[in-house]
């Protein structure tokens, strides 16, 4: 089975893009969403996030001490490589057991990943579509959907790759801007994917 990586800025609109996907019956693993959920479910995970950051990186009740581990990393490239590190063979396992779970007669599977390219989990991926969209335009839509500021938006982009080292591996684009229609480019897609 075909399996398509999808990725895109912070702001760029890959989860509707993926919405419209699934609206044709595309299944979608959705990484960054999966991650989170591992972090108070996966032992080995668990583990080593302790190991790593220590015991307080976890309440008594199990859940992720977010603030703690925010402290850490949030400005230090090393402790955030560090997560990284630990987070992403995770999900790679996840997606593995995921894919396998797939009816055989779905045509391909979609996997939605912020750090895609970042974290070599697009090597997993036959093909990769990378979704763009203006700066100005995603600054305005993270602002407006999780009510921060300009300076906030911008230090969480700096964190990962621009779109253009990302168009250098990436195979097709999907351009999220308010002149191009979402539909009509994945339906495109659509009908490609349909045919490797």
């Amino acid at each position: 089975m075909l399996k398509i990586g999808i990725t895109g800025g912070i702001g760029s609109g890959k989860t509707t893009v993926c919405k419209v996907f699934e609206t044709l019956g595309i299944p979608v693993f959705y990484a960054d969403t999966v991650a989170k959920e591992l972090m108070v479910s996966d032992p080995i995970l668990i583990a080593g996030v302790k190991k790593a950051f220590g015991q307080e990186s976890y309440a008594a009740s199990g859940a992720l001490n977010n603030k703690h581990i925010a402290q850490i990393v949030f400005n230090n490239q090393t402790e955030l490589d560090k997560l990284n590190a630990l987070v992403h063979p995770a999900v790679f396992r996840a997606f593995d057991s995921w894919a396998k779970k797939v009816p055989s007669n779905v045509p391909y599977t979609l996997k939605e990943a912020a750090l895609l390219f970042e974290s070599g989990s697009y090597q997993m991926c036959d093909k990769n579509i990378l979704v763009t969209a203006p700066l100005e335009l995603k600054l305005a839509r993270v602002m407006q959907r999780d009510g921060a500021s300009r300076e906030q938006v911008l230090a969480r982009m700096d964190k990962q790759w621009s779109d253009e080292q990302k168009s250098k591996m990436a195979d097709y684009f999907i351009g999220n801007t308010e002149h191009q229609s979402i539909i009509l480019q994945v339906l495109a897609l659509h009908e490609q994917f349909l045919k490797l």
